[in-house]
């Protein structure tokens, strides 16, 4: 399953989401499942600080599941963030994740 996030800056909302959405234009890919409670944080993470990302569900996606075992020598550990500047991150903390995104906005 992929699907995009539906927080889309809209046009009328200033300067400030110009910048952001410069800055951060290509979406970050979020690898999840379903049932991964980590995922849900994460996404919530996302969706509070308006930063859009693209979900690839690796339950439902055999390529996924292959390139997230890659990236994490082996494991299928979710959430994999693959962020815009090439940089990844794996089941990161609250506060690890929100210092990632603020890097990139």
């Amino acid at each position: 399953m992929m699907r995009d996030s539906n927080n889309y800056m809209s046009q009328d909302s200033g300067a400030q989401d110009e910048a952001h959405t410069d800055r951060l234009s290509t979406p970050v890919v979020m690898y999840t499942t379903a049932w991964c409670v980590d995922c849900w944080r994460a996404k919530q993470v996302m969706d509070s600080m308006k930063v859009e990302y693209t979900e690839v569900d690796i339950s439902e996606d055999e390529e996924a599941t292959e390139l997230v075992m890659r990236l994490n020598r082996g494991h299928r550990s979710v959430p994999t963030l693959v962020f815009p500047d090439g940089s990844i991150m794996t089941e990161p903390r609250t506060v690890a994740l929100v210092e990632k995104l603020q890097s990139l906005l």
